[in-house]
């Protein structure tokens, strides 16, 4: 198979770009090269700025791909150019939109591919619906050979899956956690939700590739574990060796004693119970089994942060901004107690 991916260093995209060159297929990566260390050796690189179009579509001249995944598309705009560029060179265009568009609040706390897509509390999320709008369209006017794949929250080894966190990661609140400290979990943690690794996410990717039946459809491809938040931290505490100090916070005060987009973040995702229903993907993809439990995936993310200190990028102002809210909180219950 001869693949081209927009990206593929990402979070959701390393491991499948190193299952598919492990596999020995012909591998194409177009992005600026910010990231390209350590990728297999047989995967080709084509260093461009895939927003500078004349120079792509100069680049990729004589070349017919089985498969096109963008990864990083995040505005309508951004496939109208997918389209001129791989319209008639590509056999599949895969668009990677994002779980976050489903129905917020959900009606059922299962979702499917049916559940339907609205976020009135996110841009990012609405931006992604408006791109699958588009893609649907060429799909069906032009012939436009799409899948649109949904993730949900997906992690790898470089970054602790949070809730809570600032603007530069999610090493801080481990830090606080280390360090002894309180740290901040929404609502009060009992909200079930999914996290995949990359590793399980890109067996059901790569089952999609090259896949007739999954022409013209949408998939969500996720864990099939829930777990609670309270359980999420309690497995980042343990992995650490320290004692969970939790303190709850009602999603809507974070969102509106913030700077951060919680109201996007937490309102329009993560302070949602959600369930995932896989039938689809595992009908489209028989063997698909997720198989790495969260304890564990979790457990191999910590051990790789702490024998990496380029990894450990601190947030002081994150870390104020949590101490300020806590202290708040508990000067409101000695004024209400006292």
């Amino acid at each position: 198979m001869k693949a081209l991916f927009i990206g593929g260093t990402g979070t959701i995209s390393a491991a499948i770009t190193r299952q598919l060159a492990e596999a020995g297929h012909e591998l194409y990566l177009l992005n600026r090269g910010n990231k390209n260390a350590g990728l297999p050796a047989n995967v080709k690189i084509i260093q461009a700025d895939i927003n500078d179009e004349a120079q792509v579509a100069s680049l990729i001249e004589g070349h017919n791909f089985d498969v096109v995944a963008d990864f990083i598309a995040f505005e309508p705009a951004q496939l109208e150019r997918d389209y001129r560029l791989f319209q008639g060179r590509t056999k599949q265009f895969m668009f990677i939109s994002s779980a976050s568009a489903y129905q917020t609040p959900l009606s059922d706390y299962r979702i499917t591919e049916g559940t339907p897509l609205s976020n009135p509390y996110w841009g990012y999320s609405r931006n992604k619906i408006a791109c699958e709008e588009y893609l649907i369209r060429q799909y069906r006017d032009n012939g436009f050979p799409i899948t649109i794949v949904r993730p949900s929250h997906t992690y790898d080894e470089r970054s602790i899956p949070l809730g809570v966190h600032g603007n530069k990661g999610t090493w801080q609140v481990a830090r606080r956690m280390l360090a002894n400290k309180p740290v901040i979990i929404h609502g009060d943690g009992t909200s079930l939700w999914t996290m995949t690794h990359n590793r399980d996410f890109a067996k059901g990717f790569i089952g999609l590739m090259g896949n007739i039946h999954a022409i013209g459809e949408s998939v969500h491809i996720t864990s099939d574990e829930s777990v609670t938040w309270n359980q999420i931290y309690e497995i980042i505490a343990d992995a650490l060796g320290v004692k969970l100090q939790a303190v709850y916070v009602a999603s809507e005060f974070l969102a509106a004693c913030s700077t951060q987009d919680y109201r996007g973040g937490l309102l329009g995702d993560k302070a949602n119970s959600v369930v995932f229903d896989n039938s689809k993907l595992k009908r489209l993809v028989p063997e698909f089994v997720a198989t790495t439990r969260l304890d564990q995936g979790i457990k191999e993310t910590i051990q790789h942060i702490l024998a990496h200190p380029e990894l450990q990028t601190e947030d002081p102002e994150f870390d104020q901004w949590c101490d300020k809210v806590i202290e708040s909180l508990q000067s409101a219950l000695r004024a209400i107690s006292s």
